[in-house]
């Protein structure tokens, strides 16, 4: 789908836009905290050599971690057209499947608890983009200060009620507004820059190099704070399968990079000259009477940047369900013609619930900065070990190239994790408690699903055999198609079990449905069926969907009619399984993890809803299973 993008050049403007308002969200509003942390952590003396260096290292990490990294190398690993940690996982899983299986036990474990670390991102991101600028309001009138946690939390509230609507109607103008702010950055930026533009020379790298050997302790504290110049990198990635390759390098090189190394500078323009500016600079770069709108400016990109994380965050797990890491969830599509635009009540709420929790809990950005960090410098190493696994076996370079390739990007990111290890004490627990809850309930309903499909498989009846055996005798038929499910092909459905023995009845043609979902992106229709006919009017039938299709068994069956097996809606049944899980002791998960796979496994959505079939044609036969 992607390829499709890149080559259509007529697109490409509207692509490119487009990126701008969902991609560089997050990145794009780290200008109003990175430098104030940096310089506010009062680990690096005020000296003009100072301010020369740090602005150095910024640009830097901009350069080697977004433009190199995710820009240049990345961004080619993509999934059949697709990014993210999802389809990076995915990909790396397929590449070491043959040539090194043991790995790849081990691979699924780190790539889910990256996807897990996306969570605890998802709560400090917005938390501590919005109170960024709504912060402004202090430099406005220090008289304000006290509106400014009510009126996060507001904002936040207000932008989470709104999801259930959808953003199709307002999306439009992401990219337009991100315009402004980028031009609104770029310009205050070189204004200062034009009273100063000596600050210029902090471009050459030796300014980095220099201040690294002056202050070797220093440097490596403070890279906990210059990581917030790249939160949102992963986005790159992330958003590939949106907008493309080409309208995600075309907006960094052309708009996102230039305007903030703009702002950077200006801001070290400004902290020449006045070093008290140093408690909130980006705001003090604006006169006072350009304050205020500057404020609601800021604001309306933390929202747009905090909206991209939080449409992020229910395609994320739509993945992982997909993927059979969590039970399903209602899934709302609040576009009908965008499918990708979709909203899950449960996460949505979850996620405000914890970004409620981290505003009160850490009451300012900079406390919040103490909580960043963690989650996504673990993060962009996960990625840089998943695309090491993609370059050495799914493009089969050599091992040498594969190490050069990624080598230098993991010592990076190995060192500025190390650097935010120094910060878990004083908030970095917060996201890394996210992610562990989260992986606790991904390995727990992955574990425990493998053990409920061993208990049916221990307790299943062979279906070839079974048939042959009713039709010795068989039952009254009745007029149209019953659909049962079945979690394994081959096997006798309980449904089946169940409506025999209690209405004694078999339907003139009767489909033994399994729905897979794989570690790919896609899978199109042609690919959708296997069809196995097994005689008297039967069929064995497997349906295939990637971990980004949307399940719609209806549709899915309607596809038969190329092999002449006619199903009318009117006259078609559906017969589903509801497994009671009740834990029991003995071999298989820990007591405490059978009671939560038995609690998850009740409280997941009908697997009805899920695979989008009519409510009137549903028969639901009940089972209990222990396990």
């Amino acid at each position: 789908m992607a390829d499709t993008r890149q080559t259509d050049r007529s697109r490409l403007p509207a692509l490119t836009l487009g990126a701008l308002g969902v991609v560089y969200g997050d990145i794009g509003t780290s200008v109003l905290y990175t430098l104030k942390e940096v310089f506010g952590s009062g680990h690096v003396p005020f000296t003009p050599a100072n301010v020369y260096g740090v602005l150095s290292i910024v640009f830097w990490t901009l350069t080697v971690i977004v433009s190199l990294k995710y820009v240049t190398l990345v961004l080619r690993a993509d999934n059949h057209g697709e990014g993210g940690l999802v389809a990076m996982l995915a990909l790396a899983s397929q590449s070491v499947k043959d040539k090194a299986p043991a790995l790849r036990k081990w691979m699924l474990l780190i790539g889910i608890f990256g996807t897990c670390l996306f969570y605890g991102d998802g709560v400090i991101t917005p938390a501590i983009t919005v109170l960024s600028a709504v912060e402004g309001l202090d430099v406005v009138s220090p008289t304000l200060r006290r509106a400014v946690i009510p009126l996060t939390l507001a904002i936040l509230f207000l932008l989470f009620l709104v999801q259930k609507r959808g953003t199709a109607g307002i999306g439009r103008f992401f990219g337009p507004i991100m315009v402004v702010w980028f031009v609104a950055i770029a310009a205050l930026g070189g204004y200062h820059i034009a009273g100063h533009p000596e600050i210029l020379a902090a471009l050459s790298p030796h300014h980095a190099l220099g201040f690294i050997w002056r202050h070797p302790g220093i440097s490596f504290i403070i890279l906990g704070a210059v990581v917030l110049c790249v939160t949102g990198g992963e986005a790159l990635y992330a958003d590939m399968g949106h907008f493309g390759r080409m309208p995600i390098r075309i907006a960094w090189f052309s708009v996102v990079m230039p305007a903030l190394t703009l702002n950077y500078f200006g801001q070290g323009a400004l902290l020449l000259s006045h070093p008290e500016a140093v408690a909130n600079p980006f705001f003090r770069m604006a006169p006072e009477w350009l304050m205020l709108p500057l404020v609601g400016l800021a604001t309306v990109a933390a929202v747009i940047a905090s909206q991209a994380l939080i449409s992020g965050a229910f395609s994320v797990t739509k993945q992982v369900i997909q993927l059979g890491y969590l039970p399903r969830l209602k899934i709302r599509h609040t576009s009908t013609r965008d499918t990708g635009q979709i909203y899950l009540p449960f996460v949505n709420w979850s996620l405000f619930a914890m970004i409620v929790l981290a505003v009160v809990l850490f009451r300012s950005s900079s406390n919040l900065a103490a909580a960043y960090g963690i989650a996504v410098t673990l993060d962009m190493t996960i990625t840089t070990v998943l695309t090491f696994f993609v370059v050495r076996y799914g493009w089969n370079y050599p091992l040498a190239l594969a190490l050069a390739a990624t080598g230098f990007f993991l010592a990076v990111d190995l060192a500025f994790f190390s650097s935010n290890l120094l910060k878990l004490i004083e908030g970095g627990w917060f996201p890394i408690l996210i992610g562990a809850a989260v992986f606790t309930l991904m390995t727990t309903w992955k574990d425990g699903r493998a053990l409920l499909t061993e208990t049916l498989r221990q307790s299943s009846v062979d279906l070839p055999s079974f048939l042959a055996a009713i039709f010795v005798s068989p039952p009254a038929r009745v007029a149209g198609t019953a659909v049962f499910l079945s979690a394994e092909p081959g096997a006798v459905p309980n449904a089946l079990m169940h409506n025999l023995k209690h209405n004694k009845v078999l339907h003139e043609q009767n489909l033994f449905v399994t729905v897979r979902s794989h570690e790919v992106p896609w899978i199109g229709m042609a690919e959708r069926l296997q069809v196995q006919a097994l005689g008297h009017g039967c069929w064995q039938v497997v349906v295939h969907y990637g971990f980004k299709n949307d399940p719609d068994l209806p549709r899915a069956l309607g596809l038969l009619a190329d092999r002449r097996v006619a199903l009318d809606p009117m006259t078609t049944s559906y017969f589903l399984s509801r497994d009671i899980v009740i834990p029991t002791p003995g071999s298989g998960l820990a007591p405490w993890r059978e009671k939560l796979f038995a609690h998850m496994h009740h409280s997941a959505t009908a697997a009805a809803e899920f695979l989008n079939l009519p409510s009137n044609a549903v028969v639901e036969l009940g089972s209990m299973v222990e396990i």
